[in-house]
């Protein structure tokens, strides 16, 4: 038996082509190597079953009739949830434009109709290795996620804040024309800002009076040890200076680096003000929530201290009017 079958998961193939007797002859080999296969002779077909089972592999005719295997790569690619499947498209094709095509669709290998069996054995076994590298970062940031979402649990008065920042922080980003990597970033420094709490105490966190000078430096070292939580994931490359930085204050006054005015990243500055927004709407123990109004007047009074970035938060109070 294959050593991907072993365990809870065995890993699945997605076979797809119209014509049925290589779908036959591929699912007897995939079979007989230990992995599940699924079969769809259609491109539309195939696109329903990803939708309902995420496969560890697709193996994709090029030549189908309705919908060509070029446009069923595509259409995975572009969908963030499946798009990082490992994708074979076979071809009878071997010419250098019919490739180029496919590798502009998003393939990930190629395999020449008629096909060696040990050379498919070899890089379908290669691309099942890379399928479950890739889990196993994406399973670890699923583990970072729900320790930021327990932090936020830790809080009654918190409830709801990461999604609402990460949709004030996006929506902000969009409004200054951030490139969708950066609008990733906000999406997830939304969600993560805070995981550094997780190490703070509950009767600092919860504190309902002012902290004291030795509580506060406790505090604030939940920015670096986020930093340091998530620093291990390369996925979390963009997110790591929110998480450090969304503290820092534009006139230098803030922790942990005492950055100053553009030093600060763009997308903490952004987070920033979606947070100081949040928190003035939201109700605490020591006072209610602010009306919008009121939350808006405190923002700008700030921003003349010199906090926040004057040009960030004139955007957002235009664009504030219609949030939720």
């Amino acid at each position: 038996m294959n050593q991907e079958s072993v365990g809870e998961h065995k890993s699945q193939i997605l076979v797809v082509d119209d014509d049925a007797r290589n779908v036959k002859l591929l699912g007897d080999l995939l079979s007989a190597m230990g992995y599940e296969v699924a079969k769809a002779f259609q491109g539309q077909e195939a696109l329903q079953k990803v939708a309902a089972h995420p496969p560890d592999l697709i193996l994709l005719d090029v030549m189908m009739p309705k919908m060509d295997g070029y446009e069923v790569c595509r259409r995975l690619k572009e969908n963030e949830k499946t798009r990082l499947i490992p994708i074979v498209m076979l071809t009878a094709l071997r010419d250098l434009e019919n490739r180029i095509k496919g590798i502009e669709a998003g393939a990930d290998d190629f395999l020449t109709k008629p096909f060696n069996q040990s050379e498919l054995k070899a890089r379908v076994k290669s691309l099942i290795k890379l399928k479950q590298f890739t889990d196993e970062l994406e399973n670890a940031e699923t583990v970072i996620v729900s320790l930021a979402l327990a932090v936020e649990a830790r809080d009654p008065y918190t409830e709801g804040h990461c999604d609402r920042i990460s949709h004030y922080s996006v929506t902000l980003g969009q409004s200054i024309g951030l490139p969708e990597e950066y609008l990733k970033a906000l999406r997830r420094g939304g969600i993560l800002h805070d995981i550094g709490k997780i190490v703070i105490p509950d009767h600092i966190l919860l504190k309902p009076a002012r902290l004291t000078p030795e509580e506060w430096k406790i505090m604030r070292e939940h920015s670096v040890a986020g930093e340091r939580i998530c620093k291990p994931l390369r996925s979390l490359g963009l997110v790591l200076p929110i998480i450090r930085h969304h503290h820092e204050k534009w006139n230098g006054t803030g922790y942990p680096d005492g950055l100053k005015e553009e030093e600060i990243p763009i997308t903490a500055r952004i987070l920033q003000v979606a947070d100081v927004y949040d928190a003035l709407m939201t109700e605490r123990p020591y006072r209610a929530a602010l009306p919008k109004n009121e939350a808006l007047r405190i923002l700008e009074e700030e921003t003349d201290r010199g906090w926040w970035d004057r040009e960030l938060v004139k955007r957002f109070i235009k664009m504030a009017k219609n949030l939720d």
